[in-house]
């Protein structure tokens, strides 16, 4: 069906347009010509989520160049150490004075280490930096098979991509799995239009993480048409899914890593968190209660030049994803959080930091608020809070929350570090960032 909508866009004045399939093709036939004979060997792209930067990701990786998405929100300064990382010889922005800039500071050292099919894509770990993760053509598109054979679209749906494609769940869930269904995906114009680009592409089906599900529905913005929502990156509160379900849109909650080009599991019946494992993955639980991966078709290439970590992560072809869940009688996932979330005091006392902060929010009031390990005592890191606590009053909300908690265990430093806390797209808290900031003294 070549003449059908593959992609649907919105100018700046509401119009919609269609970009056909043949169109399609023979605009990313013709730019990965042009990227052949420029000779580059790794293209860094920002990925604005725009039907041009969709042929550019999808023309590099014809033309054999090794690929890393990046996010245009970065500044520049933080891009640059990224972009050398990986070896980028080029850049692909929207902006051509932003592109002239980035490539000025480019000093490539060395060949890509991976080159043709290698696509590249950073994390956003709460618990440790940026790493580069080397995912391929093939592994995306096996990881939005997996999802599609548990969830599929068909080519009477149109799914919303409103999630950055430089995050793997926005790539895969915003992006191929539409594309992979023969489905016609509306690429949303950036955070600024969520509320009004529901409204104009009118969609069937929208992948989401919990911050941007939780916008949508206070503002009124889930359409008539809406039929199915993917809801992943993060935990999702059990009242927001069962407020979209009221409506009768199907809610599904997804698990899934960079590491494993995103979709390991997926929620199809009546509990949210009671996930079907992926037709081409396999999951077992270590006796720690890690959650263990095995999937072949799915999983990453390694980190990008660290030889270390990824032995780390990935052992006898069994990727450890440092999440801790079980399987129940029925063979579904559930996941209850990080193992890295688990703090081992100096006394030995281990302690699971979501337990402890979920009961320190109810007392206070607040949600801006962390837990981390700091000289040797849990720390309260208290971020921009929506009421005027005084001192005393956060230390009193504090020992009441923990006084079920043994005095060895308890919270021993409380900070106000004046802004909010630092997180990731997903909503999740950054705790190695807050650690940094308390070591380097800045509060």
């Amino acid at each position: 069906m070549p003449e059908r909508a593959a992609l649907r866009v919105c100018d700046g004045v509401g119009e919609l347009r269609d970009v056909s399939w043949r169109e399609l093709r023979e605009r990313v036939v013709a730019r990965s010509g042009e990227l052949a004979a420029a000779g580059s060997a790794c293209e860094a792209i920002l990925a604005d989520g725009s039907a041009e930067c969709v042929v550019e990701v999808f023309a590099a990786v014809r033309a054999g160049l090794q690929v890393a998405l990046v996010d245009p929100l970065v500044p520049n300064d933080m891009l640059a150490p990224l972009l050398a990382s990986v070896d980028a010889d080029c850049v692909w922005s929207a902006q051509a004075s932003r592109q002239a800039e980035l490539e000025s500071r480019l000093m490539p050292v060395a060949p890509p280490a991976y080159g043709a099919h290698a696509v590249l894509f950073f994390t956003s770990g709460t618990t440790s930096r940026s790493k580069a993760v080397v995912l391929t053509d093939e592994s995306l598109m096996s990881s939005a098979f997996n999802g599609s054979s548990l969830m599929p679209l068909s080519p009477d749906d149109t799914l919303l991509c409103l999630l950055p494609l430089s995050h793997v769940f926005g790539f895969v869930c915003g992006l191929l799995w539409g594309l992979a269904c023969g489905a016609t995906v509306a690429l949303g114009r950036g955070m600024r239009y969520y509320a009004a680009d529901m409204a104009a592409f009118d969609p069937t089906a929208v992948a989401v993480v919990p911050r941007l599900l939780e916008f949508l529905v206070a503002c009124g913005a889930l359409g008539e048409s809406l039929r199915l929502v993917l809801v992943g990156a993060a935990d999702c509160r059990d009242e927001l899914l069962a407020a979209v379900r009221a409506r009768g849109i199907r809610v599904s909650l997804g698990y899934g890593l960079t590491e494993t080009s995103s979709g390991i599991a997926l929620s199809v019946g009546g509990d949210f968190h009671a996930m079907t494992v992926c037709p081409e993955d396999e999951v077992t639980i270590s006796e720690d209660g890690e959650i263990l991966v095995h999937a072949p078709t799915c999983l990453m290439k390694g980190y990008y030049r660290d030889e270390a970590r990824t032995a780390d992560a990935i052992r006898d072809g069994i990727l450890h994803t440092g999440d801790k869940g079980y399987l129940d009688a029925a063979g579904l996932l559930h996941v209850q959080g990080r193992l890295k979330d688990v703090i081992a005091l100096p006394n030995g006392t281990k302690v699971y930091v979501p337990e402890y902060e979920a009961a320190v929010r109810e007392a206070l009031g607040e949600q801006d608020i962390a837990v981390v390990l700091q000289g040797g005592a849990l720390t309260l890191a208290c971020g921009r809070l929506a009421h005027a606590h005084s001192d005393e009053a956060v230390s009193e909300a504090v020992a009441r929350a923990l006084r079920a908690y043994p005095p060895a265990s308890r919270i021993g430093r409380i900070v106000r570090l004046g802004h909010p806390l630092p997180r990731t797209a997903a909503g999740d808290v950054e705790r190695w960032k807050i650690q940094e900031e308390l070591e380097n003294g800045n509060c």
